[in-house]
């Protein structure tokens, strides 16, 4: 017997049009269509996309990311609008002890403008502000990335420093920006 319970369908309301759904493999076809869509423009500033395959590729990204989610080390979470896949918001990392996550994002390129990643970034840290499970907010995104460091700053994160040659991406080495948000409810 195990210790791992099936992962309920975590969901998270954004807004009536969008939800953020804990990773299932029931989206595994319509994540892998949109990262096989979105893969030119992703591989700008992810290493990940260059090694996407098949679908079953996105299969076993999906099942180990839904074991690291069980077991508290990391959360990946689909953004869903209206049914469609449009996007991942996750916690690449979460550091239990110092209740710091590592939040990562992509959004399909056709619905970005349009506000769905600050207002379901927003609900996403609420939510886990409340369960006492993540006080320190951290978006880590390289200093070329304007789009990505608006979304920090949008989102009321703080510029905390430069991390010199700290991503290696496209065969090079890029400084990267550290932002951080803290929302500590035990101090309101």
């Amino acid at each position: 017997m195990t210790d791992d319970k099936p992962l309920q369908d975590e969901t998270i309301s954004v807004s009536e049009a969008v939800t953020l759904h804990a990773a299932d493999e029931r989206f595994v076809s319509a994540l892998h269509q949109l990262i096989l869509k979105n893969r030119h423009w992703l591989q700008e500033s992810l290493n990940w996309p260059q090694f996407v395959g098949g679908e079953s590729d996105t299969r076993q990204n999906m099942l180990s990311n839904r074991l690291l989610h069980q077991r508290g080390y990391a959360k990946m979470f689909l953004i869903v609008e209206q049914g469609d896949v449009v996007g991942v918001l996750s916690f690449n990392s979460i550091e239990p002890l110092n209740k710091a996550g590592y939040i990562g994002y992509w959004l399909d390129e056709d619905k970005q403008g349009k506000g769905i990643l600050t207002s379901a970034l927003q609900a996403f840290m609420q939510y886990y502000a409340d369960q006492g499970e993540v006080r320190r907010f951290v978006i880590k995104c390289r200093v070329a990335n304007e789009r990505s460091n608006q979304v920090a700053l949008r989102n009321g994160f703080t510029l905390e420093g430069c991390l010199r040659q700290a991503e290696y991406l496209n065969g090079q080495y890029h400084d990267q920006n550290i932002y951080a948000r803290i929302i500590d409810l035990g101090s309101e």
